[in-house]
């Protein structure tokens, strides 16, 4: 068959491609004199298997888009319920601030110094710089928590010879010398605002409330191609995602920054645990299970820098993907079996803690393009009208309305032009799935591996550089951009078999396919080598 195919492929469309000295395969001799390249016409086992797994893959794919739908639908429904505070406290309660560091030298400074300016009174404010560094953080780090201290303000340094626990390990240790009953936790990233903790404490005077999380927002989301598709990425779950759940009563997680806790809620719910990836979101859904309620600011945020290098990027969705998968396995069987869950939260949480598994259907799917081509070459125009366009619809219209809402929602005037960013988006999506796959198997497997940073850089505006600093923290690329690279020259010649053969309304589709894999893997090596040569 194969054989057949390609001299067909080489030959003129109008010619047959059978030739008496190349041998046929049993049973497709009545073929070989024609040009049904496809053989469909006797939908042998060969075709029913790439048919089934095509359409098998769609389908679950159309489910999740269905959720995605979903969620939109339930955004727009309870957008006007914003949450109140249940009254204020006659007298603010102590609040610790914990800051966890690991390596951060080039934003240190700036994430201590915007924590100092934060309008709450001194005297019930403490903040805990919790630094695992083996880098010149530790000295840059200790240096400005003691300018601090010696200006009056209640900040204490905790340097960790070792990594245990990583991230949760650091706050742990904070949290048993904590003297705050409010416990606010920012990462490296992040320009905590004056109002925060004002904005977030009082709605701990409802003591059923065990945890407050902001929206975040991007320092650096204009600065290249790169941040300007993350910017969307991150908006869709921040915007749409994160408010639709806790407004309709569903769980919702806590995002690791950017939140306040209530310091009972973590101890009650088993306190910060070691055992995935992803600590906020195992901590939130055990404490969620405990019966403590989160609330959700949609309305407030906390800006935070963007990873501008591509390859830090897909390490950070990488643990997300792997973290998620690792609290799926621990809490979902216990999810499921709760009695007191309606089901409506059971099958959120479900589609919330499963969905890295589109990671690796989306590799089989995209490989599979081009085999169905050729399987359902002699199909007509109602085949595809009836199957292949709306299952492709429904999938690519409930991402452009999950990440649509979010720029509608945050941009009201300028939303329509961002909207071309879209099927760039979609196609950064697909780029990612050979690094989330990775995670998503390593998880599966019980692979361990350790907390992977993402380094920042201190770029704020379109004019900073950042290849000198990222010098200091250059990882390896590895094999996975060779093989994003080889996908995205499949998807080039699939394009052009499609279009060889007019089956031009594929065509679209397979180019985001061919951007988001071609991009992810081209940016990777480049930046790699940019960073090489600027080393040297």
């Amino acid at each position: 068959m194969f054989s057949n195919f390609l001299l067909n492929f080489l030959a003129e469309s109008n010619e047959p491609f059978y030739h008496p000295s190349i041998p046929v395969l049993p049973g497709l001799e009545k073929f070989a004199q024609t040009n049904n390249i496809s053989f469909l016409a006797t939908l042998d086992t060969f075709d029913l298997i790439f048919i089934s797994l095509y359409f098998g893959i769609l389908f679950i794919l159309s489910l999740y888009g269905f959720y995605r739908l979903k969620l939109v639908y339930t955004f727009f429904r309870y957008l006007k319920y914003a949450p109140k505070p249940k009254s204020e406290f006659v007298k603010l309660p102590k609040i610790t601030i914990q800051l966890p560091l690991f390596n951060e030298l080039y934003v240190v400074e700036r994430l201590i110094a915007a924590t100092t300016e934060i309008d709450y009174p001194r005297e019930l404010l403490e903040i805990q710089v919790l630094d695992d560094s083996t880098d010149e953080t530790v000295e840059i780090a200790a240096k400005v928590v003691k300018e601090y201290r010696e200006k009056g303000f209640d900040i204490s340094y905790i340097h960790r010879t070792n990594r245990t626990g990583f991230k949760a390990g650091a706050l742990e240790a904070g949290l048993k010398i904590a003297k705050g009953e409010f416990i606010a936790v920012f990462d490296a990233d992040f320009l905590p605002t004056k109002d925060c903790l004002k904005k977030m404490i009082h709605f701990f005077t409802d003591e059923k409330i065990g945890m407050v999380q902001m929206r975040w927002s991007h320092i650096n989301g204009d600065y290249s191609l790169l941040t300007k598709i993350q910017s969307i990425m991150l908006d869709g779950h921040f915007v749409v995602e994160q408010m639709a759940r806790n407004r309709s009563g569903s769980f919702f997680n806590f995002n690791g920054t950017a939140g306040m806790w209530r310091r009972e809620a973590i101890e009650h719910s088993g306190g910060w645990q070691h055992d995935t990836l992803t600590e906020d979101t195992d901590l939130s859904y055990r404490a969620q299970l405990m019966g403590w309620r989160f609330i959700y600011l949609l309305e407030d945020s906390v800006p935070a820098e963007l990873p501008v290098e591509i390859n830090a990027f897909k390490a950070q969705q990488r643990r997300w993907a792997k973290g998620l998968i690792q609290v799926a396995k621990k809490l979902l069987g216990r999810i499921i079996r709760n009695p007191n869950l309606p089901t409506r939260v059971k099958v959120e949480l479900f589609f919330r803690l499963t969905n890295n598994i589109a990671a690796p259907l989306m590799i089989l799917l995209a490989l599979l393009h081009l085999p169905v081509l050729i399987v359902r070459y002699n199909q007509g125009f109602f085949h595809l009208l009836l199957f292949d366009v709306p299952i492709l619809l429904f999938s690519s219209i409930s991402v452009i309305a999950f990440y649509g809402s979010a720029q509608y929602y945050l941009h009201p005037t300028s939303w329509k032009s961002r909207l071309k960013y879209l099927p760039l988006v979609m196609g950064m999506g697909i780029g990612l799935t050979f690094s989330n796959a990775r995670a998503v198997l390593e998880a599966l497997l019980g692979v361990e591996s350790s907390f992977v940073r993402t380094p920042k850089y201190k770029v704020e505006q379109n004019s900073d550089s950042w290849l000198a600093q990222a010098m200091k923290y250059r990882r390896s690329k590895g094999l996975i951009p060779y093989l994003e690279v080889l996908t995205a020259i499949y998807f080039a010649f699939t394009i052009y078999y499609a279009f060889s053969r007019s089956i031009y309304g594929t065509i679209p589709f397979l180019f985001i396919f061919l951007f988001g894999y071609a991009y992810a893997g081209t940016m990777s090596m480049f930046q790699s080598s940019w960073q090489r040569l600027f080393k040297k």
